[in-house]
């Protein structure tokens, strides 16, 4: 008998340009991913809510994330790929898991506090009740993977937890997800490398979407060591040497390497090179970018056709859910 193989569930916002923290966290892995296994990726628009938002841009940075997920090799003949409202079962599934998530279990989680602190002004049930909605994005695909760095461990335990709460009283149904920890460095703030590149920082963040004069700008005023001979790496040094690994040849990560053991580099040389490499690494997606962009119903038919796929699995999930749970069918 052949077995079947995982299911990778992931998600991610529309509020923006992507950015390379984006890239090297999350949708390289999914590139790959989509390759080995079945894979529902979306568009968490539902996720977006919770943060403050303009309701006349949503709809355009839908489309806009799903053109980008695209131009960076996501292929939704390879998977499934979606947008989160439309596939409204998952709320309903939220509100089920609702009814088995101890509230305790939602007060310890560090994501909510950290949020809350960003938005005082805007501290919503949503932002709340996040991670029960994210548990509902994965268990309703029987999602067994969940690529996430280390930061969103705590929520793919909380969908464990929620999975075998519900087993245990409805009986065996839902696995239990694993996180499937992928190699996501830590890209740091250009301008305030003692914290992480974000869409909140448009300075210190580069974007896919910028061209080479805006890229080595914004490298121009990335955060470096005053004195080029000190022989350990000051936080911003260690974030370019990070772009460096990624995006530089051998021979660029050989000849700096040694001459910053030498105390001989001149960063500005640095930055001038890393600017060249993303350039030239990012030319073909913001080509590609462009012209599903000059298709917006394109896009939408494909997010419609992901949808469609999406919501068989889903319409079967909570025609099995209602049936455990002894709701009266209608």
């Amino acid at each position: 008998m052949e077995v079947q193989k995982p299911i990778v569930v992931s998600g991610i916002q529309p509020s923006g340009d992507l950015h390379l923290g984006n890239y090297l966290g999350a949708i390289r892995h999914w590139v790959k991913l989509q390759n080995e296994f079945p894979c529902f990726f979306f568009i968490a628009d539902y996720h977006s809510l919770t943060e403050p938002f303009d309701p006349a841009k949503k709809e355009g940075q839908t489309l806009t994330i799903a053109a980008e997920l695209m131009a960076l090799g996501i292929d939704p003949q390879r998977c499934t790929l979606f947008v989160q409202s439309h596939v409204p079962e998952v709320t309903e599934l939220c509100w089920i898991l609702n009814t088995v998530t101890p509230f305790a279990f939602l007060e310890r989680m560090t994501q909510f506090k950290d949020k809350a602190a960003r938005q005082k002004a805007n501290v919503n049930a949503g932002l709340f009740d996040y991670p029960v909605l994210q548990a509902a994005d994965v268990l309703l695909y029987h999602g067994s993977l969940v690529p996430v760095g280390g930061d969103q461990i705590q929520h793919v335990e909380l969908t464990r937890d929620l999975a075998r709460f519900f087993n245990k009283r409805f009986g065996d149904y839902f696995p239990e997800p694993k996180p499937l920890l992928t190699e996501a460095p830590k890209l740091m703030s250009l301008t305030d490398p003692e914290k992480k590149m974000s869409k909140s920082d448009p300075g210190g963040m580069l974007a896919l979407t910028d061209e080479p004069q805006i890229i080595l700008q914004k490298l121009k005023r990335a955060v470096t060591d005053t004195a080029p001979e000190k022989k350990e790496r000051s936080p911003g040094v260690s974030n370019l040497f990070l772009l460096l690994e990624h995006f530089g040849t051998s021979d660029d990560k050989l000849r700096f390497g040694r001459e910053h053991r030498e105390g001989t580099i001149r960063y500005s040389d640095l930055k001038t090179l890393l600017a060249e490499r993303l350039a030239e690494h990012f030319a073909e997606f913001r080509v590609r970018r462009a012209e599903l962009l000059r298709s917006p119903q394109k896009l939408q038919t494909i997010l419609a056709g992901g949808a469609e796929k999406a919501r068989t699995v889903a319409k079967a999930t909570m025609a099995q859910v209602r049936k455990r749970i002894g709701l009266l069918v209608a």
